[in-house]
């Protein structure tokens, strides 16, 4: 085999293995946490795949506590900001889209990785989390801090039970950028703050906390020269996690067991991490149909607090409706300008 085949074939090893350990930890760190009664237990899992998909190599121990260190920080500041604001709706909101602004705008100039979604998930959930459930409020900031440091705790274990062998992947994943930037920053932080308005205004989707979430990551996955067809793409792989999600859950209901809600996210996880693992444009559509399983499947399993009325089939229709609302929103406002790989 000469040298250039023998790389192509470690690469391809390396990637399967990705696919695998994006796997186990979601499956391992979402049965603990349903298993330990975990009030979100989706989130550590989903960003450990976040960790494990932006990057073929470990986090160092330096940078994850220099990332713990900035969400306590910001999820601090977002809590003291919504509680002293909280009377006060059009300064919170001001706030709030300064900073979604500030995440979007790293984003579109390639920026940020995996602690740019972080930040946006954070600064989606303490406002919300905050506002709309009072038992949360003195818990919304160590819960997110332990979801981050579990993701973390997953991704090492992942890579302790399946390392790399032989040379690691060296490539750079695909980068998009957009000359644009403020244009596309400013579209995102609008269509985001419609969806969290929305949940903190009206009163049949005050526990819908999934619908921005969905739209923070749809909007990870949308590439500015995309076509209707490739719009109908995206549409169709994110509604096919939240699919997978609830046949896993009916599963689930059949025979309750954590060894089978176990394997459920793990095939999952095999499913659509290892295809998220891989180096091309459609990696972050399943990338993004993990993320919708996740949050499906995870409200559906512990349903947040407040939420316990809301019937799985509820809570699934909040995603289909994310999807349509984040599709046409950015049709309707994106700039029409190509984007650049990088």
């Amino acid at each position: 085999m000469s040298t250039d085949a023998y790389l192509a074939h470690e690469d391809q090893l390396n990637i399967k293995r990705k696919g695998m350990r994006i796997a186990l930890a979601v499956a391992v760190g979402f049965s603990w946490l349903v298993y330990s009664g975990a009030i979100i237990p989706f989130l550590g899992p989903l960003f450990a795949a976040q960790f494990l998909i932006s990057s073929s190599r470990p986090m160092p121990l330096q940078k994850a506590l220099a990332v713990t260190v900035l969400i306590l920080v910001v999820g601090a500041f977002l809590q003291f900001v919504t509680v002293l604001t909280g009377d006060r709706p059009p300064v919170l909101i001001l706030l709030l889209g300064l900073i979604y602004f500030g995440c979007f705008y790293q984003q579109a100039n390639g920026k940020g990785g995996p602690v740019i979604f972080l930040v946006l998930v954070i600064a989606v959930m303490v406002p919300l989390l905050t506002i709309l459930n009072e038992d949360l409020g003195d818990t919304i900031l160590g819960i997110l801090v332990q979801s981050v440091v579990t993701g973390m705790l997953l991704m090492w274990l992942a890579y302790v039970l399946i390392p790399d062998r032989g040379r690691p992947a060296t490539k750079a994943a695909t980068v998009t950028t957009y000359p644009r930037a403020v244009g596309y920053a400013a579209a995102n932080t609008a269509i985001l703050l419609i969806a969290v308005v929305a949940c903190l205004t009206r009163d049949g989707l005050a526990t819908a906390i999934v619908i921005p979430i969905t739209v923070v990551s749809l909007l990870s996955q949308f590439d500015v020269a995309a076509s209707t067809r490739a719009a109908l793409g995206i549409m169709i792989t994110n509604i096919t996690g939240g699919v997978a999600a609830s046949v896993a859950f009916g599963l689930l209901q059949v025979r309750p067991s954590l060894l089978f809600l176990f394997l459920l996210v793990l095939l999952a996880g095999l499913v659509f991490g290892g295809r998220a693992a891989m180096r091309s444009p459609a990696a972050k559509l399943h990338a993004g149909a993990l993320t919708i399983f996740l949050l499906v499947f995870g409200t559906g399993v512990s349903p947040l607090p407040g939420s316990a009325a809301d019937s799985f089939s509820t809570r699934v229709t909040y995603i289909l409706v994310a999807i349509a609302y984040a599709i046409f929103m950015t049709t309707l406002l994106w700039p029409r300008q190509e984007a650049h790989r990088g």
